[in-house]
């Protein structure tokens, strides 16, 4: 109790004492002489003091990569390419799908394939690198599914666990 009001009475005479005599701010530009009231912001940013910069940081990440900045779970979306750019690359693997569920039924044929869900006739992006591939799904049949790509078809089977 004695520390809390011995603490209490020194706090106060320190504000007293600060308040007789404040000492000027250690890093204050001289005082300049009056400038008119209708000044333009150029000359505001001239009046402030420079700062130098010493040490300037960078941040370099490689293309394939995920960035640090975006959110926890955020995967950015697969950017389809117009053009030519389809047509060259190397045949996709087999490999490259997985399908992880097939519904067949009378309102349509649907299926799981790389986590998203798919019906006969829709055309998807497959991303490999920086290579955007346009599939689209030809068949759903039973056990297995048939995409095509130019003129080429891949035949994918259900993954079974």
């Amino acid at each position: 109790m004695r520390t809390s009001i011995l603490f209490v009475a020194l706090l106060i005479v320190a504000a007293r004492i600060q308040a007789a005599d404040p000492a000027p701010p250690k890093h204050s530009a001289p005082p300049k002489a009056a400038k008119p009231a209708n000044t333009d912001t150029a000359a505001k940013v001239e009046s402030a003091p420079k700062l130098e910069v010493k040490n300037k940081s960078t941040f370099n990440i490689a293309a394939v990569s995920r960035s640090p900045f975006w959110p926890i779970g955020w995967k950015p979306v697969a950017k389809i390419s117009t053009g030519q750019g389809d047509q060259a690359g190397p045949e996709i693997p087999q490999s490259a799908f997985a399908v992880s569920s097939i519904t067949l039924g009378a309102g349509g044929h649907f299926a799981i394939i790389n986590g998203k869900i798919m019906e006969e006739g829709q055309q998807f992006g497959l991303q490999i690198g920086n290579q955007t591939y346009h599939i689209t799904v030809k068949a759903i049949e039973d056990g297995r599914v048939v995409l095509s790509r130019r003129d080429s078809e891949i035949i994918v089977p259900l993954r079974r666990k």
